[in-house]
């Protein structure tokens, strides 16, 4: 013999409608449905959220200027792009001056930031040191072979071929890349 019996309660009829709940609690709480007279169409519901100031329907803003096209790093004044071909031309030829080279990528906040110092350093340094930078994403495969895990990467290349090359990974101070220039090359 069950010490419990659960039983499902009778339909409850609201408008003409009938529900059959799926409690098997012995209470149960009427349900009531709006008429079937009233039709209820999206068109005929508004919220408040329609006609809030972030709607596409405010008022249009006037451009003061027209957006930006394509990439976010603008072409830089000293520091100029190069592609792996031109990087490798450069590390095996011969060369007097240290090479700094920027792994970075166009929509990289520290590569921007990191853009601007090494466009500072240039000007600093004029021509007793050439800094190139290399687009990660436009050369994904050069960018793998050389083990760039974090951006900004930096390689300082010293112009004596037996010292190693010194690596540098996310937003640096200028003053260390002048240390590493004056000191370690």
């Amino acid at each position: 013999m069950a010490l419990f019996q659960t039983q499902t309660p009778p339909p409850i009829y609201s408008h003409g409608f009938s529900f059959k709940t799926n409690s098997y609690s012995p209470v149960a709480l009427p349900f009531h449905l709006p008429p079937p007279s009233l039709p209820l169409s999206v068109s005929s519901l508004k919220t408040h959220h329609q006609s809030s100031l972030f709607s596409p329907s405010t008022v249009k803003r006037k451009l003061l200027c027209s957006p930006p096209h394509g990439k976010h790093v603008r072409e830089d004044y000293l520091v100029k792009k190069a592609s792996a071909e031109e990087f490798q031309e450069l590390v095996k030829g011969d060369r007097n001056v240290p090479i700094i080279v920027d792994f970075f990528a166009t929509w990289c906040g520290p590569c921007i930031l990191m853009a601007q110092e090494l466009e500072m350093l240039a000007v600093e340094y004029e021509s007793n040191v050439r800094i190139i930078k290399v687009d990660t994403d436009d050369e994904y495969e050069f960018a793998r072979d050389m083990q760039v895990r974090g951006l900004p990467t930096l390689l300082f290349i010293s112009p004596d071929s037996s010292k190693d090359a010194i690596r540098t990974e996310g937003l640096i101070p200028l003053q260390m890349m002048r240390d590493i220039i004056d000191n370690e090359m």
